[in-house]
Parts: structure tokens; sequence; C-alpha cells
């Protein structure tokens, strides 16, 4: 192949491994896909991956390197890059998935997941990846922490109820069942007040949090994990693409021109966003008397309340952005829900 003008590595990211292939296009459009290696996703692992990538590419083309945001295990590589100077994109794990749809491969690996991710990266015009705001990391560090508190503290709750209705409670047993939970109280209110003492530190954030929870139903604690998991919605271009990374998307099942089955959510994405966008939904509902009365137009249409109560979620995440992008308040009349 002559003439190249584009070259890139697609990396499928796992915990331990990442796993590259290598291809190129020319002045022709042709693409070819030429190399493939794994490596061990630790610092050594990304060294060898440079002097291999290197060996086996032309010189005086930029060489891009391409993933999915993968939870955190991509996150380590995209920093030593970056650090480094090679020309990174991280694309959004659904962009990949609905690419791949596309191809007429039949079997999922390893493998093929990275020579996708190339051919991807080969045909579309990406973004360079920029890091985050140190802000948004330290955010999303604790707003997960703080998640992970109230699990175990609902666990010990259950376990405390379970104790309290036995015939013959044992009094040591429900003491340290109390301590547990206070003890869990006490971190959980340490841990708001970090989160409040950063973002406090940056007042531009501050304002935007504060219009933000013009939103009814979005408080302020909601508004920080939107944005902590999103990294300020750095990967994100459109409403939908931001439905979709949450996993509030709708897919439905087809085969042919038939669908089988009831439409659902995908739950295909970030889980935190979708946990996060769960209590301000009820809140609207109950206490907003149009978000009350779009739930009840949607139930009386199709009966089934968790599929309003989805609707509105999505909604409520899509005002997120819009105000966060445009930074205006909260408008009740722009609000218009879609029924499926």
């Amino acid at each position: 192949m002559t003439n190249i003008v584009k070259q890139v590595a697609g990396i499928d990211v796992a915990q331990k491994e990442l796993v590259v292939s290598i291809g190129r296009m020319d002045q022709e459009l042709t693409l070819e896909i030429y190399g493939y290696k794994t490596f061990p996703n630790n610092e050594k692992g990304f060294k060898a991956l440079i002097e291999w990538a290197q060996k086996i590419t032309a010189e005086e083309i930029k060489l891009r390197y391409v993933m999915e945001a993968t939870g955190v295990y991509h996150e380590p590589l995209a920093y030593y890059l970056a650090d480094n100077g090679f020309e990174l994109s991280i694309v959004l794990p659904n962009k990949i998935s609905n690419y791949f749809r596309t191809l007429e491969v039949n079997t999922i690996t390893d493998k093929t997941a990275s020579q996708t991710i190339t051919r991807f990266g080969l045909e579309r015009k990406l973004e360079t990846w920029q890091k985050p705001k140190k802000i948004f990391r330290e955010l999303k560090q604790l707003t997960r922490e703080r998640d992970q508190l109230i699990a175990e503290r609902t666990l010990l709750k259950n376990q405390l109820h379970a104790e309290q209705a036995e015939a013959f409670p044992h009094e040591k047993s429900i003491h340290r069942v109390h301590t547990r939970i206070a003890l869990l109280n006490d971190q959980e209110k340490e841990i708001k007040g970090e989160i409040a003492e950063i973002v406090k530190r940056d007042k531009d954030l501050v304002k935007k949090v504060e219009t933000i929870t013009s939103i009814p139903g979005v408080g302020k604690l909601t508004a920080i994990i939107v944005l902590a998991e999103t990294n300020g919605f750095e990967l994100i271009r459109s409403k939908k693409q931001l439905v979709s990374y949450s996993g509030l998307d709708v897919r439905e099942k087809q085969s042919g021109t038939s669908v089988k089955g009831k439409p659902r959510i995908s739950k295909k994405g970030n889980r935190h966003l979708r946990k996060a966008m769960h209590l301000p939904a009820l809140s609207a509902i109950k206490h907003n008397d149009r978000f009350k009365a779009i739930f009840t137009r949607l139930v009386s249409r199709h009966g089934i309340k968790m599929k309003a109560a989805v609707a509105l979620q999505r909604k409520l995440l899509e005002l997120i952005y819009v105000i966060w992008k445009t930074g205006k308040l909260y408008d009740k009349d722009y609000l218009i829900i879609k029924t499926n």
C-alpha cells in the first residue's frame, strides 16, 4: 500500500490486557488492517505497545491511537499516551457497538473488537482526547464511594430489621450493627463535606450546578454525579448520545420485519447515571404539577408506571445536558416528552 494518508491503532481494553490492531488508509480510501498483538495493561505493556507500533508504521504519518471508554480500565493508558504526546481518541462504547452491527462480522472476539475500533478510527474524523479536569475525576471517586457506602448501609439496615424481628434478639449483635451504621453515616457526612469543598473551588462549576438545579427534582448531588460520570460531558455531542451512554435508550428485539417482545431500556451504559436519575424523576412527579401531569398522561396511554418514570428520567438527563451547554435556567415550556 502506497501513499498512506492515515494510520490507526485500535485498542480493545480489558482489566489486564490490551488487544491491539493496526491499520492504514491510502489516498484511494482503501483500508488495510495488518498488525495485531496483545500487551499487558500496565506501564511496561504501554512502552512495549508504543515500540511495536513505531516499528510497523510509517514514521512520516502520525499514528492515532483509538480506544473505547471502558469504565476505568482505559484511563492509565489514556493518560500515558496523552502525557507522552501521542494522538489519542476515546470513543463512547455505544458508538463502536452500533458501528460493529454494520459490519459483516459473525463472531465477536477481542481481536475482531480491536479490528472494528481500528476501522472506525480510519473511517471517521475523530477528535483528539483532552485530559478531563482533575475536579471531575475527584468528584467521580467521591460520589462512587458514597454510593458504595449507601449500599453497605442498606444491607446493614436490612440485617438489623431481621435481627430485631427474631423471637430472641441478640443485644450485642444489634449494638454492633448500630455501631457500623453510625460509622457509615459519619463517613457519608465526611464525603459530602469533601464534595462541597471541591465544588466550591471552581466558581464556574458552582454557577453551573446552581443553574442545573433549577430543574424540578434535580438537587446538587444529582447534578454533581451526572457531571462527574460524564467528565463534564467531555465525550457527549448530543442528547441522543447521552441517553445511549446512560443505557436509558429504548431497544426493541426484531426479527426481519416483525418486532419480538416489548420495548425495553437497553441498560447498556453507565449504571451510575441511570441510578442518579431515579429519585429525581420520582421527586419531580410527586412535587411538580407539570411533571405529574405528563406522568399521568403517559401512564394513561400504555398503563405502565415504570415506563413513564423512565421517560421522565431520560428527559431530566437531557435537560441537565442542555442547561450545561446553554447556561440558561430551566424553562417549564421546554418540556416535551416522547411517548416511546
